[in-house]
């Protein structure tokens, strides 16, 4: 679970974030936190994922307040998936692999070909961008590690069924670590 609310004001947000922990460690779940490393380290979550173009000094701060967390970055150019890697993120997003309602303007899709570079690079890659559940396999087949989902979930009907389809594709995976 990668829990990314920008949106509520501190408190508010806080106060979810803690929800949200408590639910995703009741199923066992991993919790990745967006953009905040002091909120990450306070609920101990497993991991913090800082938007693109962090500075060293905001690296290492991450580092420091979540040792043995995993440290995500977002990339929307391969350029950016390879400072990620010598910043010494432990994977990175690449957004958008296809055209997405979500976030269009974070430039024109890059397609499943710049996974495949991408992940040439060394770092393990989720797809991230207009990623469905037909599009699943195709993202595995380019090289990525993973996907990450917003908008197919945000937009279903039945945003449960629509977790499984992806959920039913990751449990019969042969390649899974």
């Amino acid at each position: 679970m990668w829990f990314r609310e920008r949106d509520l004001p501190d408190h508010a947000r806080r106060s979810l974030a803690r929800a949200v922990a408590e639910r995703v460690r009741a199923h066992g779940g991993f919790l990745t936190i967006g953009g905040d490393p002091v909120l990450a380290a306070e609920l101990g979550a497993d991991g913090v994922h800082l938007p693109g173009g962090p500075t060293p000094a905001e690296i290492e701060r991450a580092r420091t307040l979540l040792p043995n967390g995993l440290l995500g970055i977002s990339a929307h150019a391969i350029h950016e998936v390879d400072a990620a890697f010598l910043g010494g993120a432990d994977y990175a997003t690449l957004s958008p692999i296809f055209a997405t309602a979500s976030k269009p303007g974070y430039g024109p899709a890059l397609g499943p070909g710049a996974l495949t570079r991408a992940a040439a690079l060394g770092l393990p890659i989720l797809a991230l961008g207009g990623v469905t559940a037909e599009r699943v396999e195709t993202c595995y087949a380019a090289g990525a590690a993973g996907v990450a989902v917003m908008g197919s979930l945000m937009r279903s009907p039945d945003p449960g069924t629509e977790a499984r389809r992806f959920l039913a594709f990751e449990s019969g995976r042969s390649d899974r670590p």
